[in-house]
């Protein structure tokens, strides 16, 4: 039998907010969770990202709300900003109707608006922990009117830090209050932390024999850990994602691989921990307006990410525990859509794959890295196809007329039509497919003990290889028929690889696809670009000009 919400109890002003939505039957966490909350009982709630918990705990917390207060009467903690963001905007949205004052604290923003919100009064407060304790230190955050608290995300706020800085909030509320702790998994530290401040707490846990979504397809390729890049590079040519999510490991990682992406024509920016909130809401205004395809974030940076059309996740990185490849891959196959998920094992990280089967209770397919020949064919079909669509368009008078001379001048008509494609086709040259070497079988006891003397031809080719890796404090670049090329602009003006590739692209009327690496430095990058395109880049120094309008200058390096 399914529940609906009007049988949930709750207020009429709710209802409505919720019929708005489009919603009629609540989700397994929410049928079971909001019921509970209403009587005001401790709870504990284990469920997946993506099941409904935010209006599991949103909804009751405003209907039990008190009209006409001026203290703060529910806290939500949040691990990120972007999710503190996201549940502000929900609560807003199901309290349309009942005059709900919400605010959002979180650091990287600016404290004036956030201190004068609680000055006015607010009856939620949906924060951060670091930015909240900050404000509770000043004296200007007044929890002891709080009724209800919510730790949303816990897991994740454990494995940020923040248990300290919660345990410090949570002694700043009134010890009558209700507290409900949701997360996605039960840690011992989370298990001790409920034990010390929950109140025979009631549970709710909703499980699935199959974590992750049918529609999700999973395969994972093998590949050497120094050879990933090449990969990802090959992989990009034949699936040609309209909007991914690459998951790496670091912070470091991943402005490395966005910037490696954006050098070899892939439009990639990076999301990590040390953005602003003001540079996180650019770049995810871009992805969102489709002016980037890719982001390249950490699973922090991640969380409380809400974009539906994520038709690839990545995991350029394998995660630490199977529950957290559960959240990455379930970004992708929403609102009804399928998605893909592609992961690159190295021979080390088998057995870890291995667990994550086992706790998905699904097998992921391995496939072969696609060859050359594969990317090759790939490129010619894909210029087919845009000859395809031209032919059908009609709209070539100009270039017929051009036809027309050359057949006149006496040239063969099949010819000029291959020379054509050939000068269209010209970019591809400036794309080399990446080498890839056979993966080499994993063996834990030779890698304990240390690797065999490598032969004669082995040490011939780790030397090459270290001298082929780019060397950022040389002036030349380390790629035969490039030239490092220094701009007077870098990090500090809020420079990106899209911007370098497009602006050099533009002005200097080349192949964004020829320009070779990008180094952005703190107030300045280092980049390469093709020998023969050095003298018209050159020629525009000056001319450049970022969104700032302000003038970019280039030299060699």
């Amino acid at each position: 039998m399914t529940t609906l919400f009007d049988t949930l109890g709750l207020r009429p002003e709710l209802m409505q907010a919720v019929s708005e939505r489009g919603y009629t039957a609540p989700t397994a966490i929410q049928a079971q969770m909001i019921p509970v909350m209403l009587t005001g009982v401790d709870v504990i709630g284990q469920a997946q990202t993506g099941t409904g918990k935010t209006a599991a705990f949103s909804l009751p917390i405003l209907h039990n709300l008190i009209p006409d207060q001026t203290r703060p009467q529910a806290l939500i903690l949040s691990p990120t900003r972007e999710l503190a963001i996201q549940v502000a905007e929900a609560m807003r949205e199901y309290g349309a109707h009942v005059k709900v004052r919400v605010t959002a604290i979180y650091g990287g923003s600016p404290y004036g608006r956030q201190i004068s919100a609680l000055r006015r009064g607010v009856d939620v407060v949906v924060g951060t922990p670091g930015r909240l304790l900050d404000l509770l230190k000043r004296g200007v955050l007044d929890l002891s009117g709080i009724r209800t608290l919510v730790l949303d995300e816990a897991d994740e706020m454990l494995s940020m830090g923040f248990i300290e800085d919660i345990e410090t909030i949570l002694n700043a509320t009134p010890e009558g209050r209700q507290l409900a702790l949701f997360s996605a998994t039960m840690p011992p530290p989370i298990r001790r932390l409920a034990g010390r401040y929950l109140r025979e707490p009631q549970s709710v846990t909703v499980q699935h024999k199959q974590r992750t979504v049918a529609s999700i397809e999973q395969r994972y390729y093998m590949v050497n850990a120094h050879e990933k890049l090449a990969a990802l590079t090959r992989l990009f040519e034949m699936e040609d994602p309209s909007r991914a999510l690459i998951f790496v490991r670091t912070r470091a990682g991943t402005d490395e691989l966005a910037n490696a992406l954006a050098s070899r024509g892939i439009p990639a920016e990076m999301l990590n921990g040390d953005l602003s909130q003001e540079a996180r809401e650019r770049v995810m205004r871009r992805f969102r307006e489709d002016r980037i395809k890719v982001l390249v974030a950490t699973d922090v940076a991640a969380r409380g990410l809400d974009v539906d059309d994520i038709s690839h996740v990545f995991n350029y990185d394998l995660p630490d525990s199977p529950e957290v490849f559960v959240h990455r891959i379930g970004r992708t196959a929403r609102a009804g859509k399928d998605g893909i998920a592609v992961t690159l094992v190295t021979p080390a990280e088998q057995r870890a794959l291995r667990r994550i089967e086992q706790y998905t209770g699904q097998p992921q397919s391995r496939l072969p890295i696609p060859g050359k020949e594969e990317i090759l064919e790939k490129r010619k079909q894909h210029t087919i196809q845009r000859m395809e669509v031209w032919l059908r368009r009609g709209r070539y008078k100009n270039e017929q007329e051009m036809v027309a001379a050359l057949v006149e001048a006496g040239h063969d008509p099949l010819e000029v039509a291959a020379a054509a494609l050939r000068l269209a086709r010209e970019a591809e040259r400036q794309r080399p497919i990446e080498h890839i070497s056979e993966v080499r079988a994993w063996n834990a006891r030779e890698a304990r003990r240390g690797k065999p003397r490598p032969t004669r031809y082995q040490r011939h080719k780790e030397r090459f290889e270290k001298r082929a890796r780019p060397n950022w404090n040389a002036s030349r670049s380390h790629e035969a028929g490039m030239v490092r090329l220094k701009l007077d602009k870098g990090r500090s003006h809020g420079l990106r690889p899209a911007d370098v590739v497009g602006t050099l692209a533009h002005h200097a009327d080349i192949p964004g696809k020829s320009i070779g690496a990008i180094r952005i430095q703190e107030k300045s990058t280092l980049v390469d670009v093709p020998e023969h395109f050095v003298e018209r880049v050159l020629a525009q120094s000056g001319a450049y000009r970022l969104r700032s309008k302000e003038t970019m200058l280039v030299r060699r390096a």
